[in-house]
């Protein structure tokens, strides 16, 4: 069983990511659909994406859950019907979940040079001049983008910009967290987020920050 790491961030909040190392026939083995999951993964053209399905559905069971536990609403937001938070992330040959008494988001990435050209599309490059090696820039820059798609599928609501409404504290590469917010209309929560780098990709997850009763 891959599971590649598990990171206890408080004691209600867990992250558990997954190594994709097996086919998908072996994926399915002992997993139960609802009829909506079933023709959903069957219909997706990629075998990668089936394989990142299926292995959500492992990390759902070692947490006690199952395919049935699990739904969507109107957003495309993912919950569990015990109350619980939940958020979901795949890229390539890793998957990812994180699971928390309160709001949290999570985003896997492979760090790949084309992001430097989008880079400009969701954060001020002013803030980045002083890095000048290319693979430094990349890195930082993947922690940046999976920080505010982490908080994105968290705040889940329709017309975020991501460089316009939601803005990511500097850190350094051995801070591995920082703290976010989001502002949109009358809205705006504050965030701590973690980061994590392993085998050439990107894993950042956030959580709400809890307001005072």
């Amino acid at each position: 069983m891959p599971l590649h790491k598990t990171i206890t961030v408080n004691p209600t909040t867990k992250v558990l990511i997954w190594k994709i190392e097996e086919s998908f026939e072996t994926l399915s083995e002992g997993i139960e659909l609802t009829p909506h999951c079933t023709r959903r993964v069957m219909g997706m053209k990629s075998n990668i994406h089936q394989r990142g399905f299926m292995s959500i559905r492992h990390l759902l069971a070692l947490e006690g859950y199952t395919d049935f536990d699990l739904f969507y609403d109107e957003n495309g937001k993912p919950h569990l019907i015990d109350g619980k938070h939940i958020s979901i992330t795949h890229s390539f040959q890793f998957s990812a979940i994180i699971i928390s008494d309160f709001e949290i988001g999570i985003d896997i990435e492979k760090q790949r040079p084309k992001i430097l050209k989008i880079a400009h599309k969701f954060t001020p490059l002013e803030f980045y001049q002083n890095i000048k090696e290319d693979d430094l820039l990349m890195r930082k820059l993947t922690i940046v983008w999976c920080a505010k798609e982490s908080l994105y599928k968290s705040f889940a609501v329709k017309g975020i910009s991501f460089i316009q409404n939601i803005y990511v504290e500097d850190f350094q590469f051995e801070d591995l967290e920082t703290t976010a917010w989001v502002a949109h209309d009358n809205k705006e929560e504050v965030y701590q987020v973690w980061f994590t780098e392993f085998d050439g990709f990107t894993c950042a997850y956030s959580l709400i920050e809890k307001k005072d009763v």
